[in-house]
């Protein structure tokens, strides 16, 4: 199992994925808004979400886990 991890800290703006989803390696799971700017966090390997992590609105830390692929 591997996490998807915040590259900085920010908020969640956006959630693209739900659980059972399969996605690419490069796909975008998730947009977070930092100092006005979107970031998107992308998925490392090609797998199935089991487990999103956050939330719409939600704070993330960098390195916090937002997705979890198989």
């Amino acid at each position: 199992m591997a996490k998807v991890e915040a590259g900085m800290a920010g908020n969640v703006w956006k959630v693209l994925v739900k659980e059972g989803d399969k996605v690419s390696a490069g796909q975008d799971l998730a947009i977070l808004e930092s100092m006005k700017m979107e970031i998107p966090v992308t998925a490392n390997n090609n797998g199935n979400v089991t487990k999103v992590l956050v939330k719409e609105g939600d704070f993330v830390n960098d390195n916090d886990a937002i997705v979890e692929l198989d």
